[in-house]
């Protein structure tokens, strides 16, 4: 009890001081908030949506089913989940944070998982889609386009690694053990769960497509308050030097992984906010790029304190448990690092060295990035605030419709 009363203490005086920081500095607060929502609605909102929409129908209309039979085989002998983590994991890799959290709480809430599974794939079904990675990062923060594939690789790499340490997590349910079947019969298994499942389903297309909309566009809002929060608590915390104070001691803790001290300061930013962390990293001059390189991986690893807090509102809707998930993100932190370290001279060095003496290069080695990447993120950033505000129309025509329909 005098362990809860503390708590309460600490929490009631740090939101109070919070509060104090935010009326003492209400200009640099705004700009905060207006830097998070930007970053909302120009990348975040229009990159999400349409992978969030289109994961629901095709949970709606068995297609997951589908797929978790035909990749029962590879997902569970590897991570102790079953098929359906296969499109958790492909869809949440894809679209990035927190797609995956929100995809493993919708097939726990329909019984398609049991808890300590549902635990087990939402460890490893979060990652930052490639698009942030080779676009945002490599190019935009460092403005270079060749660390895209060894920060995308250690960072994907590591989420499979703690996959596998993560099948080790809870006791198996007697009552869900998974009935063999032969490897002639999965095909024909996963098209019948395909006929079910349709058949299952009484909406109508329309009405499907409605809750899709409806659906993925509050998570969306919810995702776009925890950013716009958390910027504004990372400006604040520097403003008054606790980030200094807390980098001061990390510099300690850097040191004895042979690490610049210069860096504490955008990793305690980075355990905040995962953008800010990885700008203001690429920031720092007099620093070696290997460095750099292995604290980004560690921020895209640990995903920043903002997609934590996404992922433990998406999982409270549901009796999967967020401490799991809180343990996988700091062992992906030091995996992601630790990989990146180890890949830097065959990803990096080597394929740079081939690069400037004429070699074959990969499409991703080039001086410019691919044109793809280059197309996606320039119309993100130019079209992603007209694509939300129509996305945000739309669903308040959704939503007054029903309401009506509700009342007649």
């Amino acid at each position: 009890m005098t362990r809860s009363r503390f708590m309460t203490v600490i929490i009631a005086s740090g939101i109070s001081l919070l509060t104090i920081a935010l009326i003492y500095f209400p200009k640099e607060a705004l700009e905060a908030s207006r830097v998070g929502l930007e970053m909302w609605w120009k990348i975040v909102f229009p990159s999400l949506l349409p992978f969030l929409i289109i994961s629901e129908l095709l949970i709606g209309f068995g297609v997951v089913k589908f797929i978790g039979v035909i990749f029962e085989p590879l997902m569970r002998p590897l991570f102790k989940v079953p098929g359906v983590g296969g499109f958790v994991w492909a869809m949440g890799m894809a679209s990035g944070f927190p797609a995956g959290a929100k995809l493993t709480a919708r097939l726990r809430q329909e019984k398609q998982l049991t808890a300590i599974e549902a635990e087990r794939l939402v460890s490893f079904t979060n990652a930052s889609n490639p698009l942030f990675i080779f676009a945002a990062v490599s190019v935009g923060f460092f403005e270079n386009p060749n660390l895209g594939v060894i920060l995308a690789a250690s960072h994907y790499l590591g989420n499979a690694c703690v996959g596998i340490i993560m099948r080790f997590h809870g006791k198996e349910d007697v009552h869900h053990k998974p009935k063999k079947k032969e490897k002639k019969k999965y095909l024909v298994e996963a098209l019948r769960e395909l006929h079910r499942t349709r058949l299952k389903e009484k909406r109508p297309f329309g009405q499907l497509l409605g809750d899709a909309v409806s659906s993925s566009i509050q998570t969306l809002l919810m995702i776009g308050g925890f950013i716009i929060l958390f910027s504004v608590l990372n400006k604040l915390l520097s403003l008054v030097n606790i980030l200094a104070i807390v980098g001061a001691i990390l510099a300690f803790v850097l040191k004895l992984f042979q690490l610049p001290a210069e860096l504490s300061i955008p990793l305690i930013s980075g355990i905040f906010e995962i953008t800010t962390g990885s700008m203001m990293t690429s920031q720092i001059t007099n620093v070696d790029l290997l460095f750099k390189v292995v604290i980004v991986s560690f921020i895209l690893g640990f995903c920043g304190l903002s997609v934590q807090a996404q992922v433990a509102s998406i999982l409270a809707e549901t009796d999967i448990r967020f401490k799991p998930f809180f343990i996988a993100r700091i062992m992906h932190g030091f995996t992601a690092g630790t990989l990146a370290l180890l890949l830097w001279k065959p990803l990096y060095v080597n394929i740079s060295e081939s690069h400037t003496t004429g070699g074959i290069i990969s499409v991703f080695f080039q001086e410019h990035p691919p044109h793809w990447i280059e197309f996606i993120w320039n119309n993100l950033l130019t079209y992603g605030p007209l694509f939300t505000i129509s996305s945000l129309l739309l669903y308040i025509v959704i939503y007054t419709r029903r309401i009506k329909s509700h009342q007649i």
